[in-house]
């Protein structure tokens, strides 16, 4: 069976089960500035899990492209990715354990034909807030479930919430405990490392997560205690590339069609085999793959943000094939494997890959010559004698060195790198994370560098930017962004075209003639429905709290109520549009499909 066909089984299964099939988000959200991309299929419903009415209705199904960058590092092994596909049906409010477990039991072994005996679930076994999930429990045992195929774990494994355990919960988070299915792989062996008994948790490779039913029913309160939620919702989520390992039987999902074109691209390519090089190839595997549907979604390698994430799976991409072989690690190899990703996905890339081809070719273009500095001052290092850590630290610091490649060019100078040399490099890049999340720490808050004039001069002009482009170009314009800096304002907004020279020209006329009227700023703190109902322009309203600050920008001699700008916003901004000064629209650009960017900045009048 082929992941085509479960995916369409699984859509297919639900919707009979009256479920109404919704779009997928796109990988790097539009409206969120608090997450990088989309890492899960329930993370865009969160509004309609606190209690929102979904416009689809109740039960909802979809298959939703996924990437975590907190897995990189996990990445090596027969099961972790940082990108995939999930598959995931909710109930807001409607079904609950009863139907869901049975569903997805029914799913699993009568429309995928697994195994009954190879199937394993885990249960909450409760907490001193929580009691233990017997019903859950007995659920599964009425379903058939042997009770040794049934296991209890704590919060830790079988507790979710946006933040984890329920100690780590904010008030007003919501959470509840959650339910996991595992596929056993009897011909892999209990590795004895990991304990002398194997278990679905364990990290062997034996046992397979490819589900999770999780039960949100509760929410934070003040006190610290937990309450039950009026609204009690379904979450489940199925990595479609576990699911399909499990229904063929294969261990590693590395060897499903998913990956295995991929992998045999990269063998014979670099001219090794997957065994002799397997967590390399892994890897490479999957950063590629991501790699690919990144730039797709319009990123760009960068030091910041998404483009930070996307130079460093490049990076890691091209240091785990440079370790393979260097010299054929070049820039044929990285289209071919281009190339074999997006042949895996044929819908996804109608068409040819050359602008991601290009993309990818410049950052590695760029890695090799920062590679190349680095190997100079390792010498140079090397011959001064200097602290071995430390050395190798400041290539990580400075260069981009990956830690492994550094102590393979010193194992091939006959230098060896020791546990003293080790602590030496970890002391120095925890004092480099320490300094960058210190100066990191509130930056672009809001998209702001900081709360200076200049900066408050330049936010306010956003408002009256926003105003001129929905003026100019239609109502159908919104925000879907901003970044300001003592240097200049970033603009992101919603529009399928490239703007005319005339058309920019008139956004810019008229910000200016509302600064040249010297319009006054007014703040008024309203209750959040009111302020939308009274015309104020939100943009991400799940962020808001029930109380919301409102900014209007207006001349008070005008009639009472109307105003030029009106938006729900968190400051700071100045008093009147005259102090700003001339706006200057510097540059636009497309950002991603239907997302348009707007550069400007400040000049002499």
């Amino acid at each position: 069976m082929t992941s085509k066909d479960i995916r369409e089984k699984y859509i297919s299964f639900f919707v009979g089960k009256r479920h109404k099939e919704i779009a997928p988000t796109k990988l790097v959200p539009e409206n969120d500035s608090s997450t990088l991309f989309i890492s899960s299929g329930m993370q865009p419903l969160i509004p309609y899990l606190l209690g929102e009415e979904h416009p689809a209705g109740k039960r909802l199904v979809n298959c939703q492209l996924c990437f975590r960058a907190e897995d990189i590092e996990e990445v090596g092994d027969n099961r972790h990715t940082t990108f995939f596909e999930m598959l995931g049906n909710w109930s807001l409010g409607d079904y609950f354990k009863e139907d869901q477990l049975e569903w997805c039991w029914e799913f699993l072994t009568k429309k995928l034909k697994l195994p009954k005996e190879k199937l394993y679930v885990s249960v909450f076994k409760g907490s001193s807030s929580v009691p233990k999930d017997i019903k859950s429990y007995e659920i599964w045992k009425s379903l058939g479930i042997p009770e040794d195929h049934v296991y209890f774990y704590g919060s830790d494994k079988n507790w979710w919430s946006r933040s984890g355990t329920p100690d780590k919960m904010p008030v007003g988070e919501i959470g509840g405990p959650d339910s996991e299915i595992f596929y056993e792989f009897t011909q892999v062996d209990h590795d004895s490392e990991y304990g002398e008994k194997c278990h679905p948790n364990c990290p062997c490779g034996r046992f397979l997560e490819i589900g999770n039913s999780v039960f949100i029913q509760f929410q934070k309160k003040d006190n610290g205690s937990l309450k039950e939620l009026s609204q009690k919702n379904v979450d489940f989520g199925g990595g479609l590339e576990r699911l399909t390992a499990a229904v063929n039987n294969t261990s590693d999902i590395f060897e499903t069609e998913l990956y295995k074109p991929i992998v045999e691209e990269i063998c014979e390519k670099l001219g090794t085999s997957y065994e002799k090089n397997k967590q390399y190839i892994q890897i490479i595997a999957d950063h590629i793959k991501a790699s690919v549907f990144l730039i797709k979604e319009g990123v760009m390698p960068s030091n910041k943000l998404q483009g930070y994430i996307l130079r460093r799976l490049l990076r890691r991409v091209v240091t785990k094939a440079f370790l393979i072989d260097k010299q054929k690690s070049d820039s044929k190899f990285f289209r071919s494997l281009i190339k074999s990703v997006t042949d895996i996905y044929p819908k996804h890339f109608e068409g040819n890959a050359v602008g991601t081809e290009e993309v990818v070719s410049l950052e590695i273009r760029k890695f090799r010559k920062t590679l190349e500095r680095g190997l100079k001052q390792l010498d140079k290092s090397i011959k001064d004698n200097e602290d071995l850590g430390l050395a190798v630290f400041n290539l990580f610091q400075s260069y981009g060195y990956p830690l492994e490649l550094t102590i393979e060019l010193l194992k091939e100078r006959g230098i060896k790198f020791t546990d003293l040399d080790m602590v030496q490099f970890e002391k120095g890049k925890k004092s480099h994370v320490e300094l960058s999340r210190t100066a990191s720490s509130g930056m672009f808050k809001g998209g702001l560098a900081d709360h200076s004039e200049i900066v408050t001069k330049y936010h306010t002009a956003t408002h009256l930017l926003h105003q001129s482009l929905r003026d100019v170009l239609g109502s159908s314009v919104f925000q879907k962004g901003s970044n300001i800096t003592l240097e200049r304002l970033r603009f992101d907004f919603s529009f399928e075209r490239k703007m005319t020279d005339e058309e920019i020209k008139q956004v810019e006329d008229l910000v200016n003639e509302k600064i040249k009227e010297d319009l006054t700023v007014t703040k008024e703190v309203m209750d959040k429905e009111k302020a939308l109902q009274s015309g104020a322009l939100g943009f991400f309203t799940e962020k808001y709290g029930d109380k919301v600050t409102v900014y209007s920008i207006a001349d008070p001699s005008t009639s009472s109520g109307s105003s030029f700008s009106r938006e729900i916003c968190g400051g700071p901004h100045v008093e009147r549009t005259g102090v700003i000064g001339k706006i200057k629209i510097t540059k636009e650009e497309s950002v991603s499909s239907g997302i348009r960017r707007i550069r400007a900045k400040i000049v002499l009048r």
